[in-house]
């Protein structure tokens, strides 16, 4: 670990854990669990606090909606222990891809790659 990402650590949240998140984890924290995008989850021992430990970038919308419900008290057992029943209708979970180029664009949005003009749109002209 080079000089530059240990002073990353102290004072960067969006790097993965600051060390002051990694020493609270280490001195209070019990592991949960682990999703299936590596993020791992904890709790303090009178289970009060729960946190994430974020597998890459920390951006929220990459828990998934049964440890989402976990995190935020809707439910007092991880999905490790009582897995959330999925609807049939459910899509499967994907994360935010706002700023990605896998970001959401629609039908004439100078973003896409088909130089097809919009058909809902008329151009004002003052008459």
């Amino acid at each position: 670990m080079g000089i530059l990402s240990k002073v990353l650590r102290v004072f960067t949240w969006w790097n993965g854990q600051t060390l002051n998140t990694q020493l609270w984890t280490w001195r209070k924290g019990t592991k949960v669990g682990e999703d299936a995008a590596g993020n791992i989850f904890y709790q303090n021992a009178d289970k009060s606090r729960r946190w994430v430990i974020y597998n890459g970038e920390s951006e929220a919308s990459r828990v998934s909606p049964e440890w989402h419900g976990w995190l935020h008290h809707t439910w007092d057992s991880p999905p490790t222990e009582t897995p959330v029943a999925r609807k049939p209708w459910e899509k499967p979970h994907i994360p935010n891809m706002t700023g990605t180029d896998l970001a959401y664009a629609p039908a004439g949005s100078l973003r896409r790659s088909d130089t097809k003009p919009r058909s809902d749109y008329e151009a004002w002209s003052p008459e």
